[in-house]
């Protein structure tokens, strides 16, 4: 973007052309590529060449350049449905895959680490930190249970999952921002419990995207091209 020419245009928003383009996006933009090599519009050389461009691509509307001639990309897209408030019946087990407890202490989830479908959190005159914006998700719902006495339960989600929460406090604080994903198919983590004299909070980690969305485009495209161009 031209930096004097934007200075001299302070109220004007910028198009959505050049908008800085997100992994979501380029996952869109991969998936009908690769719809279009299987349906023979495009040939395997064109494809990679595309997929190639789609892992350079800075902006929205480099993205939408590589799908201009192709029919898919004009079609209108059905209506987002939100997430259910409550978990579908006989998704989430009884009892618990993970517990987290700390006592006098601290205990902590986070970093890269597989999730089960229910997690129980316990923290009694202590703090627990549960971190999922790096996790692995090998289910679509997972419910936390979290219980906080004179201590506190810290939640932090990537920003394109679905977030529902349903509790309360007594003396204490329940706080949980809702999160709608835009993909159907993203994980959706209910936080359920009580805080006692304590707190529970569950938000979005800003600028942290969900691994099993973003690998999308690595596994269907060239992972060396995508290790080249992000540098790793």
């Amino acid at each position: 973007m031209d930096l004097q020419k934007h200075a001299q245009q302070p109220d004007s928003a910028p198009r959505t052309a050049e908008l800085r383009a997100s992994d979501a996006d380029r996952d869109r933009i991969a998936d009908i590529l690769r719809e279009a090599l299987a349906e023979g519009r495009l040939t395997a050389d064109e494809h990679a060449e595309r997929v190639e461009g789609v892992l350079a691509a800075k902006t929205v509307g480099e993205l939408d350049v590589f799908v201009r001639d192709l029919p898919i990309a004009h079609q209108r897209r059905p209506g987002h449905t939100s997430a259910p408030s409550r978990p579908t019946a006989g998704a989430i087990p009884i009892d618990p895959d993970d517990n987290v407890i700390a006592v006098f202490s601290a205990a902590a989830r986070k970093g890269r680490w597989r999730t089960g479908r229910r997690i129980h959190a316990y923290a009694v005159f202590g703090s627990v930190e549960i971190d999922l914006s790096e996790a692995l998700f090998d289910h679509q719902q997972v419910m936390i249970k979290a219980y906080a006495v004179f201590g506190s339960v810290e939640i932090r989600v990537p920003e394109n999952v679905s977030l529902r929460g349903t509790g309360g406090g007594v003396l204490g604080s329940f706080e949980v921002d809702p999160l709608d994903a835009t993909d159907e198919e993203a994980p959706v983590i209910f936080v359920d419990g009580w805080a006692v004299l304590g707190s529970i909070e569950a938000r979005p980690r800003r600028g942290k995207l969900v691994a099993d969305i973003i690998d999308r485009v690595q596994r269907k495209g060239d992972k060396s091209l995508r290790r080249r161009h992000l540098g790793h």
